[in-house]
């Protein structure tokens, strides 16, 4: 499959289905290679994998049902729990069953959208920082814009999560989730093969060694806040509203359970791991395309200096920008910041008219879902609009998956997004990013979608 040649960024989906042998070595370079073409265009796909069969499924109604509808007779496919669990823990991303409905109930109000608003003054500052950073910048000195923006909602996360940096090695951290990551699609192969979880691969100590400091690192503060904060309050007695003195007070509302230290760990480290990475993602690719779409990025300015009054950016103003959050809508619609949802049918099932066995792997191809040709017109086309509210109220609630659906769907969602427009807000108006050369990053999927083998651009000041 090749791109529309309005967006010469992308990857090839094989034509036909790929041999054991050659899945194997696709997935360990590059996961997205081995979703086969026929995703964008049929509603269920089944293909042979070693001794078993795999599920590819596509028609919204049919992704209704394995996300909400029979969700329970799906779990979390064994090839991401390989990957994700061992520094994740139980967690609400990485566990299933009463363990994640527990901890889901309880942390469910740390995200409700007025909690969520008293954010924004943190996300505008570091918005802020990065925009001054690159104004410092010498004329024509390319950024890593996927770096960019991961430094910048990293900075986000610790403002939010944890009260400042204080003690914490926020660059070891950051590495050591890099380190982490870099070594999963050896677990997901490895899996795959049924291999044992011990297998050695290349990677695995430098990401053993990262997930040991990232879980101690995380229990360590979950710990020392606990006793030095039991009641959740700051040292002049006021309520502290970061994540982590909200989790150590969380409780499931029905049953009355709490946290524990290390689950308040894992807690964090997978809002750490997962949001920080998805946003800056999702803000890339932005970039990415407003740089291409040049009628597109005025009216994006036009919003911003509507709605602002041409003065700075405020708290207040971040939820009236929709056309801001159309764009960003968009092209989380074209590069799925998570292009594949992964589950395993756990009992006999039926989906549409193909019987699935329990045990089969089920995956739901986000980025094939988001440019179906029969869900979508010219799917390959940078059109906000598509996401103006009464077209987004008329499509189908299984079409558009950037946070996943159903009960399991990101609880950070509302968090990222206006994230993501308090940073694009921020930056947009001060700067003018263009492309550093002439050629399109492709896809790589480790875990999240990434721009291969990077995306760089040149930032400069834009003209008052």
């Amino acid at each position: 499959m090749s791109e529309a040649t309005v967006l010469p960024a992308g990857a090839a989906l094989p034509v036909a289905p790929l041999s054991p042998l050659r899945l194997l070595r696709t997935v360990l370079r590059n996961p997205m290679e081995a979703i086969p073409a026929a995703t964008l265009t049929e509603p269920i796909v089944q293909q042979g994998v070693f001794s078993y069969r795999r599920v590819f499924v596509m028609a919204p109604e049919l992704v209704g049902q394995v996300l909400t509808a029979e969700a329970d007779a799906f779990v979390k496919a064994e090839a991401m729990q390989r990957a994700l669990k061992p520094a994740l823990g139980e967690a609400i991303l990485t566990a299933d069953g009463e363990r994640w409905r527990w901890q889901r109930r309880a942390a469910a109000p740390i995200f409700r959208h007025e909690r969520i608003l008293g954010f924004l003054p943190e996300m505008l500052t570091a918005a802020g920082r990065t925009r001054d950073r690159w104004l410092a910048l010498p004329a024509g000195q390319p950024v890593d814009l996927g770096h960019e923006m991961m430094r910048t909602t990293f900075d986000i996360i610790v403002d939010t999560m944890l009260s400042g940096r204080g003690d914490i090695d926020v660059d070891r951290v950051e590495q050591g989730i890099t380190d982490y990551l870099g070594a999963t699609s050896w677990a997901i192969a490895l899996a795959m093969l049924h291999a044992p979880a011990w297998t050695p691969h290349p990677g695995r100590r430098r990401a053993e060694r990262a997930r040991d400091y990232l879980r101690d690192e995380l229990l360590r503060l979950a710990t020392a806040r606990r006793g030095a904060d039991p009641a959740g309050h700051g040292p002049e007695g006021e309520e502290r509203r970061d994540l982590i003195s909200l989790l150590l007070q969380a409780q499931d509302p029905d049953t009355g359970q709490a946290m524990d230290d290390q689950d308040v760990a894992d807690n964090l480290l997978t809002f750490i791991t997962a949001g920080h990475e998805t946003t800056a993602l999702a803000l890339a690719w932005s970039f990415y395309l407003l740089a291409l779409h040049p009628a597109v990025e005025a009216r994006v300015l036009a919003e911003i200096a509507a709605v602002t009054g041409g003065g700075p950016l405020r708290p207040d103003h971040v939820p009236a920008l929709t056309y801001v959050r159309q764009v960003i809508q968009e092209a989380m619609r074209l590069y799925p910041p998570a292009p594949i949802v992964a589950r395993t049918a756990q009992r006999d099932v039926r989906l549409g008219d193909l019987p699935v066995r329990a045990g089969t792997p089920v995956y739901i191809p986000v980025y094939s879902v988001h440019r179906h040709r029969t869900l979508w017109e010219e799917p390959d086309r940078f059109d906000p609009d598509r996401f103006r509210p009464e077209l987004a109220k008329a499509r189908h609630r299984y079409a558009f998956l950037p946070f996943g659906a159903g009960p399991r769907i990101c609880i950070g969602a509302s968090f990222a997004t206006l994230e993501a427009v308090a940073i694009l807000a921020t930056l947009l108006p001060a700067l003018r990013l263009s492309l550093a050369g002439n050629t399109a990053p492709g896809l790589q999927m480790r875990i999240t979608l990434r721009p291969s083998p990077g995306l760089l651009m040149l930032p400069a000041r834009r003209a008052a």
